[in-house]
């Protein structure tokens, strides 16, 4: 019986790339010259510092373009509302979500049944797990999965016939 795993992960490596490139467009771009923008990377959550606060507004959406460039869902990441204020630097933390939490799996798994379609969706930790007769199902499940508005982007993996 084919099944499937509906995950939510964000490539560690690509996520390191995405700074790196970040990092060297903040050093070539005339528009943060003087205003010493820095990017940090660690455990899941990059920190943009700058000299004020405009200046961090506009490393997020640097960071977002060069989050699409590497094929890592902007929609993954979490931008603090405001950025913190520390001596002469303004900091903002964006972290990303890893994991499917228990809500937006409940979420997803009604979606699933309430679709009508042949399988059966069962939460197993920060994952969805799908099993059905037809690949043509689970494939309808992955399309719906995708279009679906919860908040975070999802990723399938374990596809077994």
């Amino acid at each position: 019986m084919p099944s499937m795993d509906i995950v939510s992960e964000v490539d560690k490596v690509e996520l390191r790339n995405a700074v790196d490139n970040a990092r060297r467009e903040l050093d070539k771009r005339f528009d943060f010259r003087g205003k010493n923008p820095d990017i940090e990377l660690k455990d899941f959550v990059v920190t943009l510092s700058a000299d004020d606060d405009f200046t961090c507004n506009q490393m997020v959406d640097l960071f977002r373009m060069q989050l699409s460039k590497r094929n890592v869902d902007p929609s993954s990441m979490e931008v603090d509302d405001k950025p913190l204020h520390t001596g002469k630097t303004f900091s903002l933390k964006v972290k990303f979500k890893e994991g499917i939490e228990s809500l937006t799996a409940k979420k997803l798994v009604k979606q699933i049944k309430d679709s009508k379609l042949k399988v059966q969706a069962a939460i197993q930790g920060d994952s969805v797990r799908v099993t059905g007769k037809k690949r043509d199902d689970l494939q309808a499940v992955m399309r719906l999965a995708k279009e679906s508005d919860l908040g975070q982007p999802f990723q399938f993996n374990n596809f077994k016939d």
